[in-house]
Formats: C-alpha cells, sequence, structure tokens
C-alpha cells in the first residue's frame, strides 16, 4: 500500500534511451558500404601508388572506425539503459564513443601526414587510370552514403513522439512537464547529433575524394605529381580539424561542462519572470542526445511545490531530470 501511495513520485531514469534510434540501422549500412570502399581505396592507393588515394582510403577507414564505435555505442546504451547503476542513464555512451572516434581520428591524420610527407621527399610511379577510376568509384560510394543518411530527420521526429508519448509526467522532485517539453521540441526540430556527424563523416569522406582525383588528373595532365602527396596533407588536415572539433563537443559532455550561457540564462528567466522568484544556485549539464538534467535552487517570498517551477522550465532544452530546492525569502529587520 505504501508504494502504491508513493508511484506517482517514483520514475525511471532511461529517458527513452531503450530504444532503437532510426538512425541506427543507416547507420550500419553505411558502415558496410564504407569498409568495403575503404578496402578497395587502400589496396589501389597501394598498388597503383597514389598517396592520395591511400590518403581517402585512411580517411574512410578512419570514419569507418569511428561509425563501428558509434553503432556499438547505440547497442549498448539500450541494452543497459535500466541499469540503475547509470544515475542519468546511458546517454553518455554515445559521448564516449564520440570520444573514442575522434582519438582514432586524430591518430589516423598523423599517419596520413607521414605517408604525404614520404611520397613528396621520395616520390613513386602513379598509375594514373586506375587510381582515378577508384577515386571515382569512392566518391560515387560516398554520395550513396550522403543519401541513405541524408533522410533521417522525419524518422526522428517520430521517434521523438513516441518516446514522449510513453513518457508519464510525474509529481515529485524529479519531475518535468513533458507535455510542454514535447510542444517546444517538436517546435525546435530536435536531431540525433550522433547520426548528423555520421552525415558530416561521410561528407569529408566525399570531399576527399574529390581532392583525389583533382590530384591524379593534375598529375597525369600537367605532370604535378607532387599535387597527389600535397592533396594527401589536404585530407589529413581534414579529418584533423573534425577530430579536434568532436573532441571538444564531446569533451565538455564528459566533464559535466555547464550547458551555454544562453540555456542558463534561459532557465533563469523562466522561473524569475513569476511571483519575484529568484535563482540562487544553477547547474545544467547534459546526461546524453538533446537531453540534460538541472538542478537549481529558488528563493521567493511565496514559495510553491517543487513541481510548479519544474512546470515553468523551458522544455525546447529537454530537461528530463530536475531538482528543484524552494526556500522561502525572510525579510531581515
Amino acid at each position: 500500500m505504501q508504494d502504491d501511495a508513493t508511484a506517482r513520485w517514483r520514475h525511471e531514469h532511461h529517458f527513452g534511451q531503450d530504444r532503437r534510434r532510426p538512425g541506427e540501422s543507416r547507420t550500419q549500412l553505411v558502415i558496410v558500404i564504407t569498409a568495403a570502399m575503404m578496402v578497395i581505396e587502400i589496396a589501389a592507393g597501394v598498388l597503383f601508388g597514389s598517396m592520395a588515394l591511400l590518403a581517402d582510403g585512411l580517411h574512410m577507414a578512419s570514419h569507418a572506425v569511428a561509425l563501428g564505435i558509434n553503432a556499438y555505442a547505440y547497442a549498448y546504451a539500450r541494452r543497459h539503459a535500466h541499469d540503475a547503476s547509470y544515475s542519468f542513464g546511458t546517454g553518455k555512451v554515445n559521448t564516449l564513443g564520440g570520444f573514442t572516434g575522434a582519438v582514432l581520428l586524430a591518430a589516423f591524420a598523423l599517419l596520413m601526414v607521414s605517408e604525404s610527407v614520404q611520397r613528396l621527399v621520395s616520390p613513386i610511379p602513379i598509375a594514373f587510370n586506375q587510381a582515378i577510376g577508384v577515386a571515382v568509384l569512392g566518391l560515387v560510394v560516398n554520395g550513396l552514403s550522403m543519401l541513405i543518411l541524408g533522410h533521417h530527420d522525419h524518422e526522428q521526429r517520430h521517434d521523438q513522439h513516441d518516446h514522449h508519448d510513453d513518457h508519464h509526467d510525474h509529481d515529485h522532485d524529479h519531475d518535468h512537464d513533458h507535455d510542454h517539453e514535447h510542444e517546444h521540441e517538436q517546435a525546435r526540430g530536435a536531431h540525433d547529433h550522433n547520426l548528423a556527424s555520421a552525415y558530416l563523416h561521410v561528407l569529408a569522406d566525399a570531399l576527399t575524394s574529390l581532392l583525389a582525383i583533382v590530384a591524379l588528373l593534375a598529375a597525369k595532365y600537367f605532370g604535378l605529381t607532387w599535387m597527389d602527396p600535397f592533396m594527401g596533407l589536404v585530407g589529413a588536415v581534414l579529418v584533423a580539424r573534425w577530430s579536434f572539433g568532436l573532441l571538444k563537443t564531446t569533451t565538455a559532455v564528459l566533464l559535466d561542462r555547464s550547458a551555454t550561457e544562453e540555456a542558463r540564462t534561459a532557465v533563469k528567466d523562466s522561473i524569475e519572470r513569476v511571483d519575484g522568484n529568484r535563482v540562487v544556485d544553477l547547474h545544467l549539464w547534459c546526461i546524453g542526445l538533446n537531453l540534460y538534467s538541472a538542478a537549481l535552487t529558488v528563493v521567493t517570498a511565496r514559495p510553491r511545490a517543487p513541481e510548479h517551477y519544474k512546470g515553468l522550465l523551458p522544455g525546447d532544452l529537454h530537461i528530463v531530470h530536475a531538482t528543484v530546492e524552494v526556500h522561502a525569502l525572510t525579510e531581515v529587520r
């Protein structure tokens, strides 16, 4: 009987992370395509002596590994979503996969630089026709992969709609007004950032394939053989930039860095716009894909139940776990 009486104040902490995300199957398909093309380009680069082609193959390898880690992270997060030992669910598993992939990308970039410099110092003969053919094939494959990953928005919104329909409101310290949140979420059009990242991987692969084609054509028709290893260096720069960008964003999430000042201001304004409330302490941080947790202290002359203040929180921030501490403001005489 006691359990029934307190049920309304309890809820799960998986936040929909036990669901299979719409982009997961698409990502797995692209992994297979990318891995096959990676093997062809690396073999052709070695066989035909093209550093640009080899660099493109290594670039695809780095993305295949990163996408593979993300696919594993998707599955792991689902399997362990209900594990109570994860305080805020398994949302950060995907972030950890992205961080690991970024580290691997940095290593691949260094390898590409090393090989390109070696080819600049000691050029080797290139079988241009074969190398160009393989590079064009790589560009076509990357374009196909972009098409596979490029039409996921509707599925994501449908999946998020189902997730919020299954979520129920809770009248306890971990509550949030999910109907309000859902309205703002639909207006904002939240995205699967991992899938968007995968799309950017493939887009970068397509650009690197294009660089390889340009380099091989320049070398074949204008005798600019240095263009081939030079484009290898350009490809390495692209990989390194993506790697460092991903390291920056994933590290911020893994270290529980506070949300942006804009988001923090939105939370404060939503609470302080009524009853003369004052937010004297605020912690807002990411706990998963488009998911945030908040802990705040409110001082007010008109104290209300914690769920009242949770209902004021901006829904478009996806604050799925909120803890509110309320103190009555008393005048000092």
